[in-house]
């Protein structure tokens, strides 16, 4: 049966009109061929290998850290680029498409640098890997493949892959020790030294000293003169007794003195810091907080310090060493003095004001804080505190036999403390700074006592160890 319009039959039976449909070329599907080994060499990498073109010196750019000259480097495009400061193991075999391959993975080290700016190198340890292991630089035991992810990290890596975290306590020996002498040699940080306290003798001027020395010594020999020319004691006997009175005097002085200043301080009228004026010469009472440098004391370690004072006594016996040149006989001698101070806040208790003590940074400063007898040791005692022996060999000093006693005060943070300064007004920021002039007690003709002259910030604190701190 004829028709003029063309039809096909298809494969269904069905007859259909027009022209049966040409067969189209098919698209070609992506394969995976098999890679051949290359041996980490780019230029038998194909296509690949010509994105990771190295100049032909050898020279690399490096992110962070060494990369050894001597070690292939194989990058991966479907593992990325992972850096980080532990250990990897380069062996990690990984296939494409179901052929075996090595693809190691590129590693950028970062750690410590050495005086030249270059990163120190470290090896020791077993070293494991499969295939061509790349020269790497590590120590220690090596942890499991980590996965790439490309996340640059610092510092040793725990068996999960993250970084180790370390909290807990230091080393005694080590960590705290330079983190203490950073603290106390900072800038910020006063030191006060032995020499800076109040003494009776170095107090005492001078010239008043050696002036009566000699008026006695002229009093002696005219007394001795008339003694022996008319027989006449009197003059002899009245000037034995002032001088038996100017010495009682002396010795009281040196003997009370500090208490008598302590009490001086003490009856010294409080001042108002909201009332006060540029310049004035105020005491203030009130609760001290810390400032940019808080510091700790020595050997109980009390944290959050205005103020920390550690001394080393020694008795002197007979035949035993003396602590320090003027260390008399049968009496206790300063071995060693550690006293620090910083800046300071303090509120006064009658305004309710704050204002910066300005005590760091070389500021002079006579402090009359309390201390209290921390550790007494003898022949009987010795190996009962082993707190104390490492706190001795930090210092360098060593026991042998002598009798030692330890004392210990500090201002901690809340403290009461009564300070005595000049009052500086800085825009809207309240101080109190040393006086230009030392300051002084006058007489205490009902005590006997001299006068004494204060230099720099005073500041009073009894013993912090037995009153309460009120929180801040």
């Amino acid at each position: 049966m004829g028709s003029r319009f063309p039809s096909h039959q298809l494969s269904s039976g069905l007859y259909v009109s027009g022209r049966p449909e040409q067969p189209k070329e098919k698209t070609p599907t992506m394969s995976s061929v098999a890679m051949p080994y290359t041996g980490g060499d780019i230029k038998k990498s194909g296509e690949l290998g010509k994105m990771f073109v190295t100049p032909a010196d050898g020279s690399r750019s490096r992110k962070s850290g060494p990369i050894n000259s001597n070690a292939p480097m194989r990058t991966g495009s479907f593992s990325g680029a992972t850096s980080h400061s532990g250990q990897l193991n380069s062996g990690n075999r990984m296939t494409s498409g179901g052929a075996p391959g090595y693809v190691s993975l590129k590693k950028t080290n970062s750690g410590p640098l050495n005086k030249h700016g270059e990163p120190m190198k470290k090896s020791s340890g077993p070293q494991a890997g499969g295939g061509n292991v790349s020269s790497r630089q590590n120590s220690g035991p090596i942890p499991p493949i980590l996965p790439t992810t490309g996340l640059i990290t610092s510092g040793p890596l725990n068996s999960a892959g993250a970084p180790r975290k370390v909290s807990g306590p230091l080393d005694s020996t080590g960590s705290i020790k330079l983190q203490n002498y950073s603290v106390v040699n900072n800038q910020a940080v006063t030191r006060i030294n032995q020499c800076d306290e109040y003494s009776f003798r170095k107090s005492f001027p001078k010239t008043i000293f050696w002036s009566i020395i000699l008026l006695f010594l002229m009093g002696f020999i005219a007394g001795g003169f008339i003694l022996g020319a008319v027989h006449n004691p009197i003059l002899l006997v009245v000037v034995v007794v002032l001088f038996a009175v100017v010495c009682v005097v002396f010795t009281w002085n040196t003997c009370y003195g500090r208490k008598a200043i302590i009490g001086f301080i003490s009856q010294y009228p409080d001042a108002e810091l909201r009332t006060a004026k540029d310049g004035q010469f105020v005491k203030v009472s009130g609760v001290v907080t810390c400032g940019n440098v808080p510091l700790e004391s020595s050997f109980q370690k009390v944290s959050r310090c205005v103020y920390t004072v550690t001394s080393l006594y020694e008795y002197r016996g007979w035949d035993s060493k003396s602590a320090n040149p003027e260390h008399r006989r049968f009496s206790w001698g300063l071995r060693m003095l550690e006293r620090h101070v910083s800046d300071f806040y303090i509120s006064d208790f009658q305004s309710g004001l704050r204002a910066l003590v300005k005590t760091g940074y070389g500021a002079r400063v006579t402090p009359y804080v309390e201390e209290s007898i921390v550790v007494d040791i003898d022949q009987s005692n010795r190996d009962m505190s082993p707190e104390f022996v490492r706190w001795l060999a930090e210092r360098n000093l060593s026991s042998d036999d002598r009798i030692m006693r330890l004392k210990e005060g500090y201002i901690k943070e809340g403290s009461t403390v009564s300070v005595m300064g000049v009052v500086r007004r800085n825009d809207n920021v309240l101080m109190i700074v040393p006086p230009p002039e030392p300051l002084s007690t006058g007489c205490q003709w009902s005590k006997c006592i001299l006068p004494a002259s204060l230099e720099g910030i005073v500041l009073r604190c009894e013993d912090s160890s037995k009153i309460d701190v009120i929180p801040v």
